[in-house]
């Protein structure tokens, strides 16, 4: 059963909510970072990715640059820049982009829910990425990245959280990166303890981004508890910062791929090789992005082609090899193009679904040579994957929009 706990959140002051709201540290590189932050100095990436506050050559993960976050954060908070409510409240927090609304509760969640899987988790985490968070978290003594995560549809918490978004007036709202930030303070006790034991009854959780930043929390709050053995269960360390979905709100876009090259074959031989796993035929259309599961779409010298995996060839019942990813990586770029590890191959880059099969035409002019288009995995494949205890390919998911960093700071 799911624990959460309102908690006061140290948040911005309501004039300075858009320019201190940033995207996600992982989603943007330093040169991203330093152009976005030029003409604004409330940004959070400021905070977030504390090397934009040197010279390019200082690697961000020298410890000067989170002592330099901490400092750029204490000074935020002593300026008032940021506020702290004084009562224990949720949150609601509505994205809109092109006509489509996810509303998610923010709430903290419980670091025992995450390690005894009430928490589930469908990625593997690099134990680096982990620790650039937890020097970030130690450094602002903070959790300041929400992790965004989603549960079965619950009609009656769906039903409290629209109410009262309905009937409240929102504390920000404002227009970010094509997305529209709308914000409400839940600060009713009634209507906390109702949320909080409808959660009670809900059996799991499902990370959906965020998979370095909850682990960090959690073993920074593990760590605390060590230093800390009289600790209370109450204790803000033993909880991390959530927003929580429904899972009927969201949509995942693609995560499509580009190779640099052809692992030695002519094209012609390539065609040939695929041909023993694939059904491949000219694209419908051009570019080409498939409309359905278990097509995918291949861009090579100026052409589209739309290839079918042949029958027999994965286990439609396994819930993990029967992914698009999967039988892609499995089937096509592990055998043919020897890519054994795509996290640690540099042959192969991603690209986020977001920035459209365009941007594959793109690449393969620039830098690639072959480029393939999937289709969307499902938040129920997402479930499905993390109710079997096993994670899914790398690079499965793409999950927009993405939740502003900034707006909302769970204070340890």
């Amino acid at each position: 059963m799911a624990l959460i706990k309102p908690f006061r959140a140290l948040r911005p002051a309501r004039e300075l909510a858009a320019q201190i709201a940033a995207l996600p540290y992982d989603v943007v590189n330093s040169k991203e970072a330093r152009e976005m932050v030029r003409d604004n100095k409330y940004s959070f990436l400021r905070i977030d990715r504390g090397e934009i506050n040197f010279p390019e050559q200082v690697d961000p993960r020298d410890p000067r640059v989170y002592q330099k976050a901490a400092e750029i954060f204490q000074k935020a908070v002593a300026h008032k820049h940021f506020i702290q409510d004084q009562t224990n409240n949720f949150y609601i927090y509505r994205q809109i982009m092109e006509g489509r609304a996810q509303t998610g509760l923010v709430a903290a969640a419980s670091i025992d829910d995450y390690t005894q899987d009430i928490i589930k988790k469908h990625e593997f985490t690099l134990r680096e990425k982990e620790q650039d968070r937890i020097d970030h978290i130690q450094a602002l003594n903070a959790q300041s990245g929400p992790i965004f995560q989603t549960y079965r549809d619950n009609p009656e918490i769906t039903e409290i959280i629209d109410k009262w978004a309905q009937n409240q007036e929102p504390e920000y709202q404002f227009e970010a990166h094509g997305v529209e930030h709308i914000i409400w303070v839940l600060d009713s006790p009634e209507m906390i303890r109702k949320i909080t034991g409808l959660f009670a009854k809900i059996d799991y959780l499902y990370i959906a981004d965020g998979h370095h930043r909850s682990a960090a929390a959690v073993r920074v709050g593990l760590q605390k508890r060590k230093d800390n053995p009289n600790y209370g269960a109450d204790d803000h360390f033993n909880f991390f910062l959530s927003v929580l979905f429904p899972a009927s709100d969201l949509k995942i876009w693609p995560y499509n791929r580009v190779v640099k090259d052809l692992a030695g074959y002519s094209e012609e031989e390539f065609l040939e090789k695929i041909q023993e796993r694939f059904t491949v035929e000219p694209a419908p259309q051009s570019p080409y992005e498939p409309a359905a599961k278990r097509a995918f779409g291949m861009y090579l010298a100026d052409k589209w082609y739309k290839l079918s995996p042949k029958p027999g060839i994965f286990d439609e019942n396994d819930p993990v090899k029967s992914l698009d990813a999967a039988i892609l990586q499995d089937h096509l770029l592990d055998p043919v193009l020897n890519i054994k590890d795509p996290r640690k191959e540099e042959r192969i880059d991603f690209v986020g679904g977001i920035r459209g099969v365009q941007e594959l035409e793109r690449r393969i002019k620039e830098d690639m040579k072959v480029a393939f288009s999937i289709y969307p995995t499902s938040v129920q494949d997402v479930i499905r994957v993390a109710d079997s205890g096993r994670v899914m390919p790398p690079k499965s998911t793409w999950f927009e929009p993405k939740l502003l960093s900034g707006l909302f700071i769970h204070k340890l």
